[in-house]
């Protein structure tokens, strides 16, 4: 047996062991994922095109996120109340209609500005759920020793949906018009409902509707005196408001530098989705406890610096160079951000503990607002280049906080 059969076969053999009902929620994940980033470039393109503004383009981006600093640590504490599968399918079927509801109202030509930035609120209501619910779920299904396994394939689904949904979006705006992405993502969403019934895990619900901000408040408390989780949120506030901002640009960037239409647009970001599915797959196979903290900090540097050669790049080869590399790295951040999360955290209040990951994962919104208004100022590539250098700067001063990871 040679070395590459070594390997793959203790990971094909880790793959059937694990159960059914992880793969029906890595299912509705990859949905959810698709669907964001396919509506991302449809409305990036859409609004720019509309206002001509890269700072509203940022900010339709930035209502996705905003949900998760406002209520990420008490949507946490909620989730324990109910039957997890039955409020995961409601909040699947609330993002349906949202999306069904935009496209009736495009297809009769009413679609304005606000409409998508009032339905991006909404579905970051529900993207601020996923950690303290879905993941949770994820958690409880497979066990903490396969922990890091199931986010690296949970990642790499979410990965796989941005190579798709960007061009899919692009591809969809530039021959059916936005109505028509829409149309896709009710649809899409329609089949994970359809799948979360079919979960048949099920997490007992935690009494106590009055205790819910005491229960939000313990989980705080336990972050603020456990080092390591404490190192982690630090780590991920950084990435949220220096990093990921950045892709709120790439339609930007690709319209006014590259000179791309839509569906340039859509494989331009899609490349950032093929370097994560590459990274999260081979984390899948590779990563062992060790190398936890080396790839969660890590990958948080490199992606800083990509993003910088990204906004350097003249041409639409490099600049998907330098996507592809923060689609590498981006992957070994976000699959051990909820891996250390999770396994750091007390069994009793995991949900809790992943609701405050949301809310540094919700502190985005700085970023993009403050991307966005730099770059209506100084230009879109000057503004990356400069908050890249930023996140690098405040990478360095908290090395003593996140060396206790």
């Amino acid at each position: 047996m040679n070395g590459k059969e070594k390997i793959q076969l203790p990971f094909l053999h880790m793959l059937r062991a694990i159960p059914a009902d992880f793969w029906r929620l890595w299912y509705v994940g990859m949905v959810i994922s698709t669907v964001r980033w396919l509506e991302t470039v449809a409305m990036g393109v859409f609004v720019y095109q509309q206002t001509g503004s890269a700072f509203v383009v940022a900010m339709i981006t930035m209502l996705r996120l905003l949900p998760m600093g406002l209520f990420g640590a008490f949507l946490g504490a909620f989730v324990e109340r109910f039957d997890r599968r039955l409020t995961l399918a409601g909040i699947v079927g609330l993002m349906a209609v949202t999306s069904a509801i935009l496209s009736v109202v495009a297809w009769m030509g009413g679609l304005e500005v606000w409409h998508l930035a009032l339905a991006s609120l909404i579905n970051g209501c529900g993207w601020a759920t996923d950690n303290p619910l879905r993941r949770m779920m994820m958690g409880e299904v497979v066990g903490h020793h396969r922990m890091g396994l199931a986010m690296a394939l949970d990642v790499s689904a979410s990965n796989a949906s941005r190579m798709v949904g960007p061009a899919v979006g692009g591809f969809l705006l530039a021959g059916l018009g936005i109505e028509g992405a829409f149309v896709l993502s009710a649809l899409l969403y329609a089949t994970g409902i359809a799948v979360t019934l079919k979960v048949r895990m099920r997490i007992p619900a935690s009494p106590g509707a009055s205790a819910m901000f005491a229960r939000a408040w313990e989980g705080i408390a336990v972050v603020f005196t456990d080092r390591r989780l404490a190192a982690t949120m630090v780590v991920t506030v950084i990435y949220n408001v220096f990093a990921w901002p950045f892709t709120s640009m790439i339609p930007v960037i690709g319209h006014d530098r590259l000179y791309l239409g839509p569906e340039g647009i859509g494989i331009l970001t899609s490349l950032d989705g093929v370097g994560a599915f590459v990274g999260a797959m081979l984390l899948a196979i590779w990563l062992t406890p060790r190398w936890h903290a080396r790839a969660y900090v890590g990958g948080v540097a490199v992606y800083l610096v990509a993003q910088i050669a990204f906004a350097l790049a003249t041409t639409s080869a490099l600049a998907g160079m330098a996507l592809l590399v923060t689609g590498l790295s981006g992957a070994a951040f976000a699959t051990l951000q909820a891996t250390i999360v999770y396994l750091a955290a007390p069994p009793e209040m995991r949900s809790r503990i992943l609701g405050v990951l949301s809310v540094c994962i919700g502190t985005g919104p700085i970023g993009f607002l403050w991307l966005g208004w730099l770059a209506d100022w100084i230009g879109a590539p000057l503004a990356i280049s400069i908050t890249g250098v930023m996140g690098l700067l405040a990478l360095g001063v908290t090395r003593p906080l996140w060396r206790r990871i």
